[in-house]
């Protein structure tokens, strides 16, 4: 069974503008805006049992294959892992959360809907894992730290894993940083994204497998030459339950978008 997803209500806005460019757009543009409003991370559990089908995955990876990348380098390859086996063996990888984006995100959080509407960016607190929010029973230099979590409770009961891995020996001219290059990886994680909703599979985008010894432990379990790095993966399925629902928010067109000349903010 397909999820249906109702396009999100503009709670943060009253901005007629938008209203209108939405009820007088093409029938297509209205079909492709409703994909983009429905998009979301699903982080609830996924059916094992109800397989991505071949033709949706071959929908999926040719909508990856033909996402714009700088100087149509294409500097991708996508793994898809569906073998329990490995799943388990990637499940297995203790990964703790970096105790920088743990500081940092909680910048960025709000404590309540009423917050995140004013701010009209970020997340909501209750978005993140409790176990992240629980201390390390620990004394010491340690006291007070995170809590180790593993992967699994990430990616368990999940069907299919995407990885999407890129050369680091190519570069892209002239883009320091190869900053052009991780733009391209970020417009196949978007068609992915806008894909798989279209076909009504739930979708979550994972970075963790990227980071230190992780990633050695995932080459190694997949395969993949050391010189392949990781750039992102994926977690596709169809939800067990109904995923849980969270306030979104995004800016209003005019709090970001200037004509002619750059408007300073009252």
């Amino acid at each position: 069974m397909r999820l249906i997803f109702k396009r999100p209500p503009l709670r943060d806005t009253n901005d007629d503008r938008t209203k209108l460019l939405y009820d007088t757009a093409p029938l297509s543009m209205r079909d492709l805006l409703d994909i983009m409003w429905q998009r979301h991370t699903c982080r609830a559990a996924f059916d094992p049992n109800k397989k991505i089908c071949e033709p949706d995955l071959q929908r999926i990876l040719d909508a990856a294959r033909w996402a714009p990348t700088a100087h149509n380098l294409q500097n991708f390859e996508i793994i898809a892992v569906d073998d329990a086996h490995r799943l388990a063996a990637i499940r297995a990888i203790r990964l703790p959360p970096a105790e920088t984006l743990v500081g940092e995100n909680s910048r960025h959080l709000s404590l309540s809907e009423a917050e995140l509407l004013r701010r009209r960016t970020g997340l909501l607190a209750s978005m993140f894992p409790e176990s992240w929010k629980e201390t390390d029973p620990a004394t010491g230099e340690n006291a007070g730290a995170p809590i180790h979590i593993y992967l699994g409770r990430t990616i368990e009961k999940c069907p299919l894993l995407l990885v999407v891995v890129h050369d680091c020996r190519l570069e892209v001219p002239a883009a320091e940083g190869d900053s052009l290059g991780l733009m391209s990886l970020g417009c196949v994680m978007q068609n992915l994204w806008l894909i798989t909703e279209s076909l009504g599979i739930s979708m979550q985008v994972l970075s963790g497998l990227g980071t230190n010894d992780v990633e050695v432990q995932v080459q190694s379990i997949l395969g993949i030459p050391l010189h392949l790095k990781i750039g992102f993966a994926a977690r596709l399925g169809y939800p067990l339950t109904a995923p849980e629902s969270h306030l979104r928010v995004r800016r209003r067109i005019q709090d970001f978008a200037h004509r002619n000349r750059y408007t300073a903010p009252p």
